[in-house]
């Protein structure tokens, strides 16, 4: 920097030459080796489009030289290549399978310790803590969690370049630094992305005055760095290196200090700093409310981390005080604000004319200079930072002397320039199109990956010509969902207790984007097919968090003759969609997983319903679930041999957890329903599910349900859709006979297709999981309909969502074969799950005398409130009643969604005569129980099947007891023990423990 200064208020007083941006960010993140398998790669390079997404995003923000990704699959194909090509940060992803990252990067690192490396793994419990895992820290040098938006690989790329070159860029040019103290890997991976976020936007927003592309990008490399402490002696060390250059310190209250967990290390930081520096921005966040006047002492801000707003909250206070908002000048007796400045064109107006006492206070401590740093105008700062109210005659010749600098660096930065203009433009694909371009969500992703496996592995016709593809498919992007947040103000409302009818009429009143709205009805113009309006948003359908059943489908007939009628409805399901991602259900499904609200974003899928229109409704032949691994394997069945349950009509039936048939693939001849006549009458599929076409129309409402039928069994068959999939009771002989032409009651048995193969759906099956399986190196779980046309014979098999699974199933050997009846209070020889559980006092549980199956929803609600109480607790328990957990037939078990069980660790499902448990497999609720390790138990103990000593629960004081439930707790814990190897699992008295 030169400034020459001739003794006189002129043109030419100030000179200013160009700030050295070229100089900084001098060491780049140029090559990156990514490591990871298939499926994480599809995940990153097909839905995120991971080089093209990056590239998109360096350029939006100004950001120069975006880094080249090289894939391999495996650690000897990275080390040969490292051996060829020099990588300057390698990044490993991890997931739940065989595949482990920590132990690829260790082996990597003994070998190039000087290379950056991280791991990116999906959020859960065990990674978080990393407790369970046997790896050191060090083969890594960072760990970051992955919530499914590429944003996160910017972050991590600017994190390590920011340590790279913080100290040459401070000598350089003076650049600013934020310092985030956390240890929380769930926490940092979340906060990094917002605060990197809000520093482009600041950047990019001194960048909209007069500039071009060439000094946006020189500009950029100045923007303030960010470092990372994880521990006390690290954020001391950052602080006195660099705190004449800090914005502004962020730290959480407990972490290690001295090589100990501290419980008020970050206040003691806060301590540490104030004796040097009393007007340094502090903000500490933690999950102890009590820490809030700790913290207030020292002039530091508090927010706490269990707030549903908290990366909102971050982001306003570090624009209000690390100098990124809007310049405010305070009225020195009031307290209020008396004007604002957005921009330098802003505060050179403001200073000509805010009062005396205003001007003196904000320059005396230096505001001027900290929100000048901020943007990355460092001569003014430098410039303006030494000078006090002592250096100048009189405050008018300061305030001449700050307008007048301001005014030749605003003509001096403005001169030979053409200011660019910008505008947002979208992506849309050929088949599978997207509109928007943002992420398109994991349900999403998994159809995409669907389609190209299909391609790749050349699999849509091997089957006799059966068509097996994903249904057309138009996703909007998440970026879309931010816009219809933002413009409409539904944030105000969403994040706040409302209950799900007001906020959904709040969401139908607004509009879509406008461009959205033009895409929509083209896409309209071409179709007149029925739709499923689906949701797919950011955390669905992740290795650890499914959210399976969490958000809403709609399905809209789409046959009106007036395209704006269609068009009003399409809008709406889109809307209501939205809307479910702040129903009840929803937010307490995100609390229960420690998610946080602000983090989750919406891309919606509008897809064509796989089926065929019969009179007024509309539905395939059948639909169904099918996962790669047997949770429940019955006799000749193993537990790496695939299950799947199929139904007639749409699939509500299934993911509702309501009468399916269950099979293996592998043993279609042997389905355990149909092993007698009484069976096969009493527990197969009575009805079924329709989409209603005759009201022409979509009612947009909370029950997504609403416009669906359900219809009787002999309804289908009347109409000659089910010809394939049912047989004929004969009452005489009283056996099934595997013909819909005889006489007599239809059974719902899939006799033609299982026995005979008049359609190959095993060897579909079979084929599919193997395949995606392998693709995705974890166990799988899909969703699929069949529509079987038995006029033109051109049958289809429409893939309609693919997910990984995570077995609770894990190696550790758990033998309790020598527990006999008198230890337990509970035994199952079919359960899910494998290790020990010593942490759990409490059960509740549905007395089997008292039960009626007619007053089941009373039930759903005594076990919603005292769930409820646990999560204040933030305690487990063990949860045991009849029949189905989380179906929605009241007449089948107890009607909870996940929520509503959230905290039970274990939970029972006891069979009682007259109500005999079904395995749940295959239902959004199953798939939650698998997907966060929660011990699942089935026993029937009338058919000796299984032990229950209720006298023993019945010996006990109750917590809490009403006509139905009881609530007991022990002070010694209740072990619960599951050996997956066998299936077997026993709950025992408190004391055999």
């Amino acid at each position: 920097m030169s400034i020459e200064n001739n003794g006189e208020y002129n043109e030419n007083k100030y000179h200013f030459i160009e700030e050295p941006f070229e100089k900084l960010m001098s060491k780049r993140i140029s090559e990156i080796l990514l490591i990871c398998n298939e499926y994480d790669a599809f995940m990153l390079e097909e839905d995120g489009r991971i080089e093209e997404r990056v590239f998109s995003e360096y350029s939006s923000l100004h950001l120069r030289f975006p880094p080249h990704f090289n894939r391999v699959s495996s650690y000897e194909s990275a080390l040969a290549l490292m051996k060829k090509k020099d990588f300057d940060l390698i990044i490993t992803l991890h997931n739940s399978g065989t595949w482990n990252a920590f132990e690829i990067n260790a082996g990597l690192k003994k070998k190039y310790p000087e290379k950056p490396m991280v791991v990116l793994t999906p959020f859960s419990r065990k990674i978080m803590t990393l407790s369970d895992i046997d790896v050191s820290h060090s083969s890594s040098d960072y760990i970051f969690s992955w919530l499914g938006d590429t944003g996160i690989l910017v972050a991590i790329i600017k994190l390590i370049e920011d340590k790279l070159n913080v100290d040459d860029d401070i000598s350089s040019a003076g650049v600013q630094v934020i310092i985030l103290v956390e240890d929380s890997i769930r926490y940092y991976s979340s906060y990094l992305p917002v605060l990197y976020e809000t520093i482009f936007e600041q950047t990019l927003h001194v960048m909209s005055e007069d500039m071009n592309d060439h000094q946006k990008n020189l500009r950029m490399r100045g923007r303030p760095k960010i470092l990372l402490a994880t521990d006390f002696e690290q954020a001391v060390s950052f602080y006195k290196k660099y705190k004449k250059n800090a914005l502004g310190i962020i730290t959480d209250v407990e972490y290690l200090r001295k090589g100990v967990h501290d419980k008020k290390a970050g206040i003691e930081l806060c301590k540490y700093i104030r004796k040097s520096d009393p007007d340094m921005p502090l903000l500490v966040q933690s999950s102890v409310e009590s820490n809030r006047k700790k913290v207030e002492k020292y002039n530091a801000g508090f927010i706490n981390k269990q707030s549903e707003t908290l990366l909102n909250r971050i982001g306003d206070y570090i624009k209000e005080n690390f100098g990124f908002g809007e310049f405010k000048f305070i009225n020195t007796k009031t307290g209020k604000i008396i004007r604002t400045a957005s921009n330098l064109r802003d505060l050179h107006h403001a200073l000509r004319d805010i009062p005396d006492e205003s001007l003196v206070y904000h320059a005396e401590k230096n505001h001027f200079s900290k929100w000048l740093r901020a943007r990355t105008l460092f001569q003014l700062a430098h410039i303006f930072k030494p000078k006090k109210t002592r250096d100048f005659s009189d405050i008018d010749e300061m305030r001449s002397y700050l307008i007048e600098v301001i005014r030749s660096y605003r003509k001096n930065s403005g001169t030979g320039i053409i200011a660019q203009f910008n505008r947002n433009s979208f992506d849309e694909l050929s088949g599978f199109a997207r509109i928007g371009q943002g992420s398109i969500g994991g349900k999403a992703r998994g159809l995409a990956f669907m389609d190209n496996v299909l391609k790749r592995k050349r699999k849509n016709y091997s089957y006799y010509g059966v068509v097996i593809s994903i249904p057309q498919t138009v996703v909007l992007a998440t970026d879309i969902f931010t816009e219809f947040m933002m413009d409409n103000s539904l944030y105000d409302i969403a994040y706040t207790d409302s209950d799900s009818t007001k906020i959904l009429r709040k969401f139908l009143a607004c509009e879509l984007p406008a461009f959205v709205t033009e895409k929509l009805t083209k896409f309209l113009e071409s179709n007149t097919y029925p739709l499923a309006v689906r949701s797919s948003s950011l955390l669905e359908d992740s290795y650890y968090q499914p959210f399976a059943g969490i958000y809403a489908t709609y399905m809209i007939p789409n046959n009106s003759r007036d395209i704006t009628k269609r068009l009003k409805d399409l809008s709406d399901a889109v809307k209501c969609v939205y809307a479910s991602t702040f129903h009840e259900g929803a937010k307490k499904y995100l609390k229960a997983t420690k998610n946080v609200i602000e983090e989750e974003r919406m891309a919606v899928i509008i897809q064509k319903i796989s089926g065929s229109r019969h009179a007024n409704s509309y539905y395939p032949t059948f639909s169904g679930v099918a996962r790669s691994i047997n949770d429940y394997p019955i006799g000749y069945e193993k537990h790496n041999i695939s299950i799947a349950n199929i139904a007639a009509g749409l699939g509500k039936t299934i993911v509702d957890s309501e009468v399916s048939l269950r099979f293996s693939p592998s043993f279609p001849n042997n389905v355990i329903q149909l092993s007698s006549t009484e069976y096969a009458l009493k527990f197969t599929q009575k009805q079924f599910y329709a989409l209603n076409l005759r009201s022409m129309t979509f009612r947009p409402e909370v029950d997504e349900g609403g416009n669906l039928l359900k219809r009787d069994i002999y309804d289908g068959f009347k109409e000659g859709a089910f010809d394939n999939i049912v047989s004929t009771y004969d009452h005489g002989s009283n056996i099934i006979r595997d013909t819909s032409d005889f006489q007599g009651p239809k059974i719902v048995s899939f006799s033609n297709i299982l026995k005979r193969e008049t359609f190959p759906l095993s060897r579909i099956l079979t084929d599919l999981l193997e395949t995606l399986e392998t693709s995705m190196s974890n166990p799988v779980e899909i969703e699929f309909a069949v529509n079987i046309d038995p006029f033109n014979q051109l049958h289809s098999f429409d893939l309609l969502q693919a997910r990984p699974i995570v077995s609770g199933f894990e190696s550790k050997d758990i033998n309790i074969s020598g527990v006999d009846n008198s230890k337990a209070i509970v035994k199952s020889f079919s359960s899910l799950g494998n290790g020990v559980i010593e942490d759990i006092h409490d059960i509740v549980y549905i007395v089997p005398e008292r039960f009626d199956a007619s007053r089941t929803e009373e039930i759903a609600v005594t076990v919603r409130k005292l769930n409820k109480k646990f999560i204040e607790e933030n305690k487990n328990y063990i949860l045991i009643g009849p029949g189905r957990w989380g179906t929605s037939d009241p007449w089948l078990g107890i009607p909870v969604r996940w929520e509503d069980v959230s905290q039970a660790g274990v939970i029972v499902e006891a069979g009682q005569k007259d109500f005999v448990v079904q395995q749940s497999q295959g239902s959004h609720f199953f798939h939650n129980i698998t997907t966060f390790g929660i011990f699942y138990f089935t026993i029937n103990p009338f058919l000796k099947d299984g032990f229950y000593d209720l006298d023993f629960l019945a010996r006990i004081t109750p917590e809490f007891e009403d006509d139905f439930v009881r609530h007991i707790s022990s002070k010694s814990p209740v072990i619960v023990k599951t050996d997956g190897k066998n299936g077997h699992g026993v709950i025992l008295k408190p004391e055999f423990f």
